[in-house]
């Protein structure tokens, strides 16, 4: 695992990334919000913004998902109307391109946003033309990012198969995606099999939360009854982690000489060992992961099955990575967690010594897990390529 060269990390900042899970109405900017609760009227639980923004960090840190998801009662009601929803989708797009994403995928709910009289196609199309206003804007002052919607449905909502018919609807203008959002305990996606079975019939690709809030049985259902093609999360896939030693599978010393006989060896279960090798991508956001109590902690390379995360350092990340999963990361919510990509990047970066090899490959992964052509796929590889290879080249000199 390479380092980085000196305590500074302001080189993260300008990687190009890729970013496959962020939620639009998690990403709210402060200034924004405040804005638009004077122009309708709604009050807020602080009207300065960097006092905003410490409430909603302070009420997301609970160690769970449910009061987690209480705070997005303030982002959504102020998304009701379109010009709002357009306003905060173009904003998005100037947040990713400040922070180095050349690609993302935004994810949300549009049947949170119909309570001011808007239908399930003005708000797609409302948050369409704010995502292009924002690219328009990046391209007129020479920047380069491209974002797609991931239209998702509420798990705890009875409108899943409405919402995936919309979203089939709008693929021309940049849909590229379903998910099921929300609660995940409780909420089996079994039951939107309707919705499930006409974005499959229709071709749309599906990324589930799932390993998240609930463990293993969440994750085999996103996986046969949705058919997922990413998992949300998905770190509770250490449930299907098991240990033996070396000197269970060699008690002769023969086949791994040298090797310490009460070293740990990983074992998959059946459903991580299919998530592995269908390289179907986690996209793993650590810093909402320890607010939430999503995440099993990693003690000396060794995955807890009772004991949650509370730092980094515990997060199972790096145990997945070696393990050969496909890893991507993400922010999640943006303004719940204080967080981006780049402060995600360098947590890892701090904490594990993540250097441009890991983020690179990071950055693949999350390329080979997008939502988007083969072509699209291979021209974005080649245009992250190049900056990271010239990092990757100054950082192994300055390192020899």
């Amino acid at each position: 695992m390479s380092t980085s060269p000196s305590a500074d990390f302001s080189w993260i900042q300008t990687l190009p990334k890729v970013c496959l899970h962020d939620h639009l109405d998690g990403g709210l900017q402060t200034q924004t919000m405040i804005e638009i609760a004077q122009e309708i009227g709604y009050e807020l639980p602080a009207t300065d913004p960097a006092a905003l923004q410490t409430w909603f960090e302070e009420a997301s840190d609970s160690r769970s998902l449910d009061r987690y998801l209480e705070t997005f009662s303030h982002t959504v009601a102020l998304t009701q109307r379109p010009e709002h929803l357009r306003r905060v989708a173009k904003e998005h797009v100037l947040t990713l391109a400040g922070d180095g994403v050349v690609y993302g995928e935004v994810r949300w709910a549009p049947e949170l946003h119909t309570e001011g009289g808007m239908n399930l196609d003005e708000a797609i199309e409302a948050v369409a033309d704010g995502l292009m206003e924002g690219m328009e804007f990046v391209a007129e002052h020479g920047g380069r990012v491209l974002v797609n919607q991931l239209v998702c449905a509420m798990r705890q909502n009875d409108r899943s198969l409405e919402v995936a018919q919309a979203a089939v609807r709008h693929r021309r203008i940049g849909v590229v995606g379903f998910d099921l959002a929300g609660p995940e305990d409780g909420f089996d996606c079994a039951y939107h099999q309707s919705a499930l079975d006409y974005v499959a019939e229709n071709f749309m690709p599906v990324t589930l939360h799932a390993g998240e809030a609930a463990g293993i049985e969440s994750i085999r259902s996103a996986l046969l009854q949705g058919r997922a093609l990413r998992l949300g999360h998905g770190v509770r896939i250490t449930e299907d982690f098991s240990y033996t030693t070396v000197a269970d599978v060699d008690p002769t010393g023969e086949l791994m000489p040298g090797m310490n006989p009460t070293d740990p060896i990983l074992q998959l279960g059946q459903v991580a060992s299919w998530v592995k090798d269908r390289r179907i991508t986690l996209e793993v956001c650590p810093c909402s992961n320890l607010h939430t109590d999503a995440a099993y902690a990693v003690h000396e390379g060794k995955v807890s099955q009772s004991e949650f995360a509370r730092t980094i350092k515990e997060h199972p990340i790096t145990l997945l990575r070696d393990a050969g999963f496909s890893v991507a990361v993400g922010p999640d919510n943006r303004l719940m967690s204080g967080t981006s990509m780049t402060r995600e990047f360098t947590e890892l970066a701090q904490n594990f010594g993540y250097g441009a090899n890991e983020f690179f490959e990071l950055t693949m992964n999350a390329i080979e897990g997008a939502f988007i052509s083969m072509d699209e796929k291979q021209m974005l590889t080649r245009s992250v390529q190049g900056p990271y290879l010239k990092l990757i080249q100054a950082q192994s000199q300055g390192q020899s």
